[in-house]
């Protein structure tokens, strides 16, 4: 058998109408994740890098979102339909060096490698082959027409479907992925015609003359497998959401994950959570996240590409985001790590406490009510409920360094740059501009007066 080789061609030019949004419909977010993220995972294992993909409206911001695959990026500037989107791309295609196509639109996330390798599988036997779907609901999606020996004859779009030449429908419908082997079905590209009650060029005219042109065409049926189905509205984009979440949340207690109320946990699919772990639910894990074996997360926090070590107690009700979480650590509850914030081995932080771009050394607590922002704190430290670094002038972000086994009382100011030297004492109530040397106290407040008070009373 000759050798092949697959290019993959993505269709994410459409607006999406039935979205009402501004938005490209493949960056609506299913799971913290654009919808066309899904499709291009699902296609790597087949065709790797080989993947081509037509933009359109709002062509930039996909651009944007997709940085690593704007260079095979096709613009279709006018959104003549699906015919025409293959169209303005077929010379990308033929530059690919590839014997066979693979069309999908970019509104598939629920599709498998699975279901495509089943398509694929045809590349060798058939000019054309598309995948199909019996769902309960036909809805908007294009009818496949049959003959009495079962062969693929047609499909044609649902608001152009006549029962007085097409037949009663059978129920099957096209799924919108198709296999196109490029040295027969690039020449049928131009007979492509917009005679329809859209007024669009059609990839599924393609079938048609292909048929009449005498070419090998197939339909690889999947059942009612709604994986297949693309997204066009709010309702049927959460619906696909919630599909895609208890998919990955059945994989991991599958896998050895504890996952308490598994119904109202949410994992985004680029975190990784090691089996031993353990979540409890109302939790919501996004991004590149991981969690180590033997790290609990409680209810009802809210996570983006956060690391869990080992032994690490996450309470409940912490918004976490870009932060490192060592080994033993204790976060929470109501505290709120930004990106930056990194808390070593058997850290303690608790309710109120908020850290960016900064570091809490191995044993250090703070347990209430405290910002630490650009600051270094050294093992062992205690910051004391209401402490602030004042790390920003207005135009500049300065660092505040507190050194190991240092105490910070309580409302204490620490206005950076400011160095609080190893084993230092700040006294309650002061506000901190001079570096503090180690193994000194350091105190700034104003000295207090108690004045006699003159009681009137009123005759």
């Amino acid at each position: 058998m000759p050798e092949t080789k697959t290019t993959a061609l993505v269709l994410a030019a459409g607006k999406g109408t039935r979205m009402r949004s501004p938005k490209a419909k493949v960056l609506q977010t299913l799971l913290n994740e654009p919808m066309l993220f899904y499709v291009y995972e699902a296609l790597a294992p087949i065709v790797r890098d080989n993947v081509l993909t037509v933009v359109g409206h709002d062509a930039d911001n996909v651009a944007k979102a997709f940085p690593a695959m704007a260079d095979r990026f096709v613009t279709q500037a006018e959104q003549l339909g699906t015919g025409h989107a293959l169209q303005v791309a077929w010379e990308a295609v033929e530059k690919s060096g590839a014997t066979h196509c693979l069309v999908i639109n970019g509104d598939t996330p629920l599709v498998t490698v699975e279901a495509l390798d089943r398509l694929v599988a045809a590349q060798g036997c058939c000019d054309l082959a598309f995948m199909t779907i019996t769902p309960r609901d036909t809805g908007a999606f294009g009818r496949v027409v049959r003959d009495p020996e079962r062969r693929i004859r047609a499909i044609v779009e649902a608001k152009d479907y006549d029962f007085s030449l097409h037949g009663p429908v059978t129920g099957e419908v096209n799924a919108g992925i198709y296999l196109l082997k490029v040295a027969t079905i690039g020449p049928l590209l131009h007979k492509l015609e917009n005679g329809n009650k859209s007024g669009e060029y059609y990839i599924t005219d393609l079938v048609e003359l292909a048929v009449e042109k005498g070419l090998s065409v197939d339909g690889v049926q999947a059942g009612n497998d709604v994986s297949l189905m693309g997204i066009n509205s709010p309702r049927e984009l959460i619906n696909a959401e919630n599909t895609l979440r208890a998919r990955i949340v059945d994989e991991l207690l599958d896998g050895g994950v504890l996952i308490h109320n598994p119904g109202t946990v949410i994992i985004g699919p680029r975190a990784v959570v090691e089996p031993g772990a353990e979540i409890f639910g109302h939790c919501e894990i996004y991004g590149a996240s991981r969690v180590a074996a033997g790290a609990r997360l409680g209810s009802y926090n809210h996570i983006t590409d956060a690391t869990f070590a080992p032994g690490c107690v996450i309470r409940e009700f912490n918004h976490i985001e870009g932060a490192e979480v060592g080994e033993g650590v204790t976060v929470g509850p109501y505290s709120r790590l930004r990106p930056g914030a990194r808390l070593e081995k058997d850290a303690r932080i608790g309710n109120f406490v908020e850290m960016k771009k900064a570091t809490l050394g191995e044993g250090a607590k703070a347990s209430h009510l405290t910002y630490l922002g650009d600051a270094e704190v050294g093992a062992g430290a205690n910051i004391g409920a209401g402490t602030i670094t004042c790390n920003y002038d207005g135009k500049n972000k300065f660092t505040t360094r507190i050194g190991a086994g240092a105490f910070i009382g309580s409302n204490t100011a620490l206005v950076a740059p400011v160095s609080v030297g190893d084993n230092a004492l700040i006294g309650a109530g002061s506000t901190i501009t001079k570096d503090v040397p180690d193994n000194q106290t350091g105190i700034a407040r104003g000295k207090q007066v108690n004045l006699k008070r003159s009681l009137k009373r009123n005759s």
